[in-house]
């Protein structure tokens, strides 16, 4: 998960640095995946620590979820998009990309969540 955590990261901060150029510096707000993908590169660099591995994965993951449910709002006007009515093509394209992103990223983190509980070794009841 820290390689993907880095490697998502790395990913939306490059998708937010293009969309920003693209829109000619237009708002900041097109930088809003490269803020995501600082905190998930952040958190990845921490999760490298074996001491606070957990707790970064899930910061990454509770980062991934806001950034997944902030985008939503302009991932449903994806259909003004194909209409070609859409006023910022460029934010929905943009928000539509980090929205898969972090979702794809937000499965996998539960599956190794899932994975990791299932090969715990069981604990013996205290007697």
């Amino acid at each position: 998960m820290t390689r993907l955590t880095q490697a998502i990261g790395a990913i939306l901060v490059v998708t937010g640095v293009i969309a920003y150029i693209a829109t000619s510096a237009a708002s900041v707000t097109a930088l809003i995946p490269a803020f995501i993908g600082l905190a998930l590169l952040a958190a990845g660099l921490i999760a490298r620590k074996p001491a606070a591995h957990r707790h970064a994965i899930h910061a990454a993951l509770a980062v991934a979820l806001l950034g997944a449910l902030g985008s939503l709002m302009q991932v449903a006007k994806i259909g003004a998009l194909f209409d070609g009515t859409a006023e910022r093509p460029a934010a929905i394209i943009v928000s539509t990309v980090m929205f898969v992103l972090l979702i794809g990223y937000l499965v996998a983190g539960v599956r190794s969540f899932i994975a990791a509980r299932q090969n715990q070794p069981e604990s013996k009841p205290a007697a």
